[in-house]
């Protein structure tokens, strides 16, 4: 839920860009219809469909849900959130948005549940091509952006910032967020096992 809130902030605030992945899910739904939520579901779809069949195993749970429940929450927070019509607005809203999305990259990855689709599908790559997450991972964004771009999906700096900078927030917020974890389920000694 938080993860999707911050990628519907970012989307309001897409007149400075948004998110390679969403770039997509915009240009779908502009061209096509349905919603950008649903878009994401059916994307996510197709990955884990495939990396299922090049692993010859199911994903676990967690990316299920992630993949169903990110696209609709997506869809609602869109449609709660004001339209932002502002370049000081559409900052604000992009800032806050990276943000919260890193917070939220970081809550659903600390359980170790399963990894979303998208990262599902960086993994196997890696796996299989035995090349570097960073190579793997800027190579997809580039090409997820160019097609949602040619779809008439919203590219800006923000798309670039997002791309180079999510994995700098979340690695921030990562270790914070595996500490409230173990946190909640009442681990007394936190930072030994950090």
């Amino acid at each position: 839920m938080i993860l999707a809130l911050g990628i519907a902030m970012t989307i309001k605030g897409q007149l400075i860009g948004i998110g390679p992945w969403d770039v997509l899910h915009v240009g779908l739904y502009q061209k096509v219809g349905l919603t950008i939520g649903s878009w994401s579901i059916i994307t996510g779809l197709a990955i884990v469909l495939t990396t299922a069949a090049f692993q010859r195993k199911w994903p676990k749970y967690g990316t299920w849900l992630n993949m169903l429940l990110l696209g609709s929450f997506i869809d609602l927070f869109n449609w709660l959130l004001p339209d932002i019509h502002t370049i000081p607005g559409a900052i604000g809203m992009f800032i806050a948005g990276v943000v919260i999305m890193s917070y939220g990259i970081g809550l659903y990855v600390s359980p170790n549940m399963g990894a979303g689709p998208r990262d599902s599908l960086m993994l196997l790559i890696v796996h299989k091509f035995n090349i570097s997450v960073k190579v793997v991972r800027t190579s997809i964004e580039v090409i997820v952006a160019l097609l949602g771009w040619a779809l008439g999906g919203p590219v800006g700096i923000g798309t670039v910032l997002i791309a180079l900078l999510i994995g700098q927030v979340v690695h921030i917020a990562m270790p914070q967020c595996q500490r409230l974890l173990l946190r909640a389920a009442g681990e007394p000694n936190i930072e030994a096992l950090l």
